[in-house]
């Protein structure tokens, strides 16, 4: 399968130039005599970074300790091994090593700088500089002691987009407590049982937040949940729609102010490399969510490694759209280990017809917005032109994930957001706190291509011998270990769960569940999710290429598709008016035309939504499930996901074509 596709954008020789990855391979070139170069023309570098990449993967040891050394890591004991083994799962890396995540926050601190800026829907902006977060954290830190935190113990949170919650972040990571944290917008229920796995002794919580234009109060469930968990000792509450909120509890309760009165001294404990810093959790829309923990080295390093592709520096304005309870919103946080100021939006990015996020650009002279595939594809379906509406002067990249970008999506970023930008498309996982391809600031940019393999990162598209391919869709494998990987799952210390969740398709190969292509420019194509193929007379399809040409129709505002006993049920949103035979018979024509007579749509139902994921991937494995046969409530939970109702009206539209074809 060879591609075709066109180059959208090439970084100037300056750009390439004053580049982090650039002077990282010059660093490498002086100082390990290593034969690796990059070129002030980005086409060169095609070849010079597949080059780069090929040694990272292949010198595993040596890639991580220069990425160590480059970025001064920050340790109170010297490591005596890189890696002790490369089995997956229990990799063990730089061991004897003891440092803290929190310290690496302030290593770049910018003092009187702003560190932290946040802008609420409602117009509310905020700001803390690098002496009062710093101030804050000690305190909260301090406070935490007070009341008998210490290392191992579990702070949760349920907030929102709030600064408070970054300053609770690292003050528990200070003292070595573990932190966890989930959005204000997922219901108590599913909250209670992300956290109740953890027995967590502190509960952060915010009282309310706005979000596209409506208040939501969190009082009552924050009650349930203190209420449900009983390791809970103590809550705080942080005002966020009221100065004095009333959240009556029957275990002790503080305001934020309360815990951040103290003048304490910044002080990190230091701990082991594999030390749990936090716990992430998957979208347990299928299942328990899975508590994946990550270690505090594991952490730092991937974190210090990936600056390099996303060219992250001091002089930054850094917003990655995110609820805490997506990877995404850690990410953010990271931003602060280069120096970064970090902006966060608390509200709906689709308020006022998807103006917000560009509006916090322009006020806030973002050079970096990230934000999520289907943002931009909304952005796109609505006719917006931020470029020309805004001032996007000080913009430099565009970062996109969450699901695959189309390639009309990416030419809409060069024809209406800006010429001259860097657009980072992406794709990893919570699992690994990282992406496993994305962008490259030394590379061109291909219409619906990622620019490459990550460095550190041994992935590839396996056939379905286990074989890697290049020019083939196959499925995405990591062959090496990561630093980032989890160190385990909560409450599975025999690694079962884990084994079964990435280590079940082929032995000792991480298997993520996407389907992916490596081109032979080592560009990189995600086509879906794997389990949710479609697959017609032994031929496979993945989804993604269904919504690319559906999508593309300016009648269709969304989509999903499955296939059912052999059959391929379409699911349409309308951007206005009633569903047609005549629009049916557009629709598969254009399916026809682009992807061959077996994929035409047997069945075409219109329906007011697509279920998603709190972080915007379309429910199409559980929605598969229930058309089969399964109870709803065997085959999601509904207190995961963004829009439940969603779910039931999807189930309900299709009712009678499942029926009919039994």
């Amino acid at each position: 399968m060879e591609t075709q596709s066109k180059v959208l954008w090439n970084p100037s020789p300056e750009f390439i130039e004053n580049a982090k990855i650039t002077k990282y391979v010059s660093w490498l070139r002086e100082n390990k005599d290593l034969e690796l170069e990059v070129s002030d023309n980005p086409v060169k570098n095609i070849r010079n970074y597949n080059e780069i990449w090929r040694w990272s993967v292949e010198n595993i040891e040596q890639f991580w300790s220069s990425i160590w050394e480059y970025f001064n890591v920050l340790s109170h004991t010297p490591y005596t091994m890189v890696l002790e083994s490369k089995k997956m799962p229990g990799a063990r890396w730089f061991t004897g090593a003891t440092l803290n995540y929190a310290e690496h926050a302030f290593k770049n601190a910018g003092g009187g700088e702003e560190a932290i800026v946040y802008r609420r829907e409602d117009g509310l902006r905020k700001s803390l500089s690098w002496n009062e977060l710093a101030r804050q954290v000690a305190s909260f830190a301090g406070w935490l002691r007070e009341v008998g935190i210490g290392r191992g113990d579990r702070v949760v949170a349920y907030v929102s987009q709030i600064p408070e919650a970054v300053i609770a972040l690292l003050a528990s990571a200070s003292i070595g407590a573990i932190w966890s944290a989930v959005g204000g917008e997922i219901a108590y229920r599913a909250a209670i049982d992300r956290f109740k796995q953890l027995e967590p002794k502190i509960l952060l919580a915010v009282d309310g937040y706005y979000y596209n234009g409506k208040e939501f109060r969190k009082d009552e469930d924050v009650a349930k949940i203190a209420k449900k968990i009983p390791s809970i000792d103590r809550v705080v509450i942080v005002p966020n729609l009221n100065d004095d909120p009333e959240i009556k509890l029957d275990k002790p309760t503080y305001l934020w102010t309360e815990t951040v009165e103290s003048r304490e001294k910044l002080s990190f404990e230091p701990v082991p490399f594999d030390h749990p810093l936090w716990v992430l959790y998957t979208s347990g829309t299928t299942g328990i969510p899975k508590p994946i923990v990550h270690g505090h080295g594991g952490i730092i390093i991937e974190t210090l490694k990936c600056t390099l592709h996303a060219d992250l520096n001091p002089n930054d304005r850094y917003l990655w759209y995110s609820s805490p309870s997506w990877m995404m919103w850690n990410f953010v946080v990271g931003g602060l280990l280069s120096g970064s100021t970090i902006v966060f939006y608390d509200g709906s990015p689709m308020y006022r017809n998807l103006l917000p996020l560009w509006e916090v650009a322009e006020g806030e002279r973002l050079t970096i917005l990230g934000t999520s595939a289907p943002f931009l594809h909304a952005c796109m379906k609505a006719g917006l032109e931020p470029g020309t509406q805004f001032k996007l002067d000080y913009l430099k990249m565009i970062g996109s994930t969450a699901a695959p970008l189309s390639p009309e999506g990416f030419e809409w970023v060069y024809r209406c957001v800006k010429e001259d930008i860097w657009l980072n498309s992406a794709s990893g996982g919570t699992d690994v706190m990282t992406g496993f391809v994305g962008g490259c600031p030394i590379l061109p940019i291909w219409a619906g291509e990622m620019q490459c393999r990550w460095l550190g990162v041994k992935v590839e598209a396996y056939n379905l011998e286990g074989k890697p391919v290049i020019n083939e869709v196959g499925e995405l494998v990591v062959e090496l270990p990561m630093p980032s990987m989890p160190l385990y799952f909560w409450g599975d210390p025999d690694f079962k769960w884990y084994k079964e969740s990435y280590f079940s398709m082929f032995p000792n190969v991480w298997w993520h569940g996407d389907w992916l292509m490596i081109t032979d420019r080592g560009t990189a194509i995600i086509f879906g999710r794997s389990d949710s193929t479609i697959k017609r007379k032994g031929v496979r399809m993945g989804t993604l290429d269904f919504y690319k040409v559906v999508e593309s129709l300016p009648e269709i505002q969304n989509s999903l598709v499955v296939e059912i006993k052999g059959k391929i049920f379409l699911f349409v949103v309308l951007s206005t008016g009633q569903l047609t035979e005549e629009l049916k018979q557009k629709i598969n024509n254009a399916l026809r035309e682009q992807l061959g007579p077996y994929f035409v749509a047997d069945y075409i139902i219109q329906v007011p939504d697509v279920p998603t994921t709190l972080n915007y991937k379309k429910l199409e494995v559980p929605i598969k499930k229930i058309l089969m046969g399964w109870e709803i409530e065997k085959a999601v939970n509904l207190d995961s996901i963004m829009n439940p109702d969603a779910v039931f009206e999807v189930v309900e539209a299709a009712k009678s074509y499942v029926v009919g074809d039994e």
